[in-house]
């Protein structure tokens, strides 16, 4: 597993003049050399320059020292941008000690940048709120309403695409309980909503109904659907611009980072599902035959495609697409349109036929070779933070609902 542990943020990022790029790498240069005095916070501050008229740089600058794996970086990181009003370097900032959490690296919660909560509705109207689908294939759907529609304002629900309503609760809340509604969210790491259409929010009601409308969660809801519909007007899906052929791998390619991201931590296969895996690569990397770098190469991607096969099985596929595709959707509402185009081409990928040569999916086999990088880091880490998806097998997750 050499040489996986990439910087999270720079990818996406289009190169710095060469001027403005050297003088970059000599601040980071010097903050490098000054870490290993362990010298205090101001110290470091005074070594980095951040430019709030220049978005390129700042962000630059996060991904640079998110690579950075030191106690004192995430204290840096946030007296440097916790302080900024714009959503791009706010977003960074949470991106780089997410990564920094991933390398063990501890984070003290007050660190994180705060998350706003979703907006009220406004008079008369009904809102929806959606968190992103989890690998498991749940997903929370929020619709705030007015009082007199449904007896209360907030009808929430968690959804499967397996088995539909696991949880359906109508709160009447007030201005104050609605403050520690969403704190509660926060409080378990969903920070990551999308406003959607309320119309839409009803079509993913409707769709888990259908899955099954026997539960006790199915007939909660079962018995506000006419009241709910008549408010709503019809259930509507989302439409997502088709790609173009030419542009596809390059969103291929942009799906492969997105696996690495945060939002995806919840589709890693659990911990003892990889480790016979990493077994496995340890074994090619320690095997006494001498082996070009290349032959080692060659026999680490097919134990890699290897894993991959045996944790998302051909037969599932088709659901882990139409994952993607509510992903994509999900971005989409969020105004990612570059994260959703690349979320659906990694949707087409997996639906693809594959010949013999092609390999595993792209979104796959990335998402596959980062659980694998984490386990690593954990085994020689013990006391390292672990990402949900890698002890919190799917299936087994906590109720989120909470009355």
């Amino acid at each position: 597993m050499k040489g996986r542990g990439k910087k999270p943020s720079s990818r996406h990022l289009e190169p710095l003049p060469p001027e403005a790029a050297a003088a970059l790498t000599a601040q980071v240069a010097r903050l490098k050399q000054a870490l290993q005095d362990q010298p205090d916070l101001e110290t470091l501050r005074g070594l980095l320059t951040p430019r709030p008229q220049d978005l390129a740089w700042d962000l630059h600058l996060l991904a640079a020292l998110a690579a950075l794996p030191h106690p004192a970086v995430p204290p840096l990181l946030a007296a440097l941008f916790a302080g900024a009003r714009d959503r791009d370097r706010l977003k960074a900032l949470k991106r780089a000690l997410h990564h920094l959490q991933t390398r063990g690296v501890a984070v003290a919660p007050e660190l994180l940048p705060r998350e706003e909560a979703p907006r009220p509705r406004a008079g008369g109207e009904a809102v929806a709120h959606l968190s992103p689908v989890f690998g498991n294939g749940e997903r929370i759907v929020i619709l705030e309403v007015p009082r007199e529609v449904l007896g209360g304002n907030f009808l929430v629900s968690r959804l499967s695409d397996r088995e539909g309503f696991r949880e359906c609760v109508l709160l009447a809340l007030r201005r104050q309980q609605q403050g520690e509604f969403w704190q509660n969210f926060r409080e378990q790491g969903l920070t990551d909503w999308a406003p959607a259409p309320p119309s839409y929010a009803l079509a993913l009601l409707e769709e888990a109904y259908g899955l099954d409308s026997r539960g006790e969660a199915a007939s909660q809801y079962g018995a506000l659907r006419e009241r709910l519909s008549r408010h709503l007007g019809p259930a509507s899906e989302i439409a997502l611009a088709s790609l173009d052929p030419g542009e596809q791998g390059r969103f291929l390619e942009q799906s492969r980072n997105l696996a690495f991201g945060p939002l995806f931590h919840f589709w890693m296969p659990p911990q003892e599902e990889l480790k016979p895996w990493l077994a496995r690569l340890q074994e090619v990397q320690d095997s006494p035959l001498v082996l070009t770098e290349q032959q080692m190469q060659l026999r680490l991607q097919g134990v890699l495609e290897e894993a991959v096969r045996a944790l998302y099985p051909a037969a599932d596929r088709p659901r882990w697409a139409r994952r993607l595709l509510a992903m994509a959707a999900f971005f989409q509402l969020q105004g990612h349109a570059e994260e959703a185009r690349a979320v659906q081409a990694a949707a087409q990928d997996l639906s693809a036929e594959r010949g013999p040569l092609a390999g595993e999916p792209v979104f796959l086999a990335a998402l596959v070779q980062q659980a694998l990088r984490l386990t690593e880091e954990m085994q020689k880490s013990p006391e390292a933070p672990a990402p949900p998806g890698l002890v919190v097998p799917p299936g087994q997750q906590p109720l989120i609902v909470r009355r």
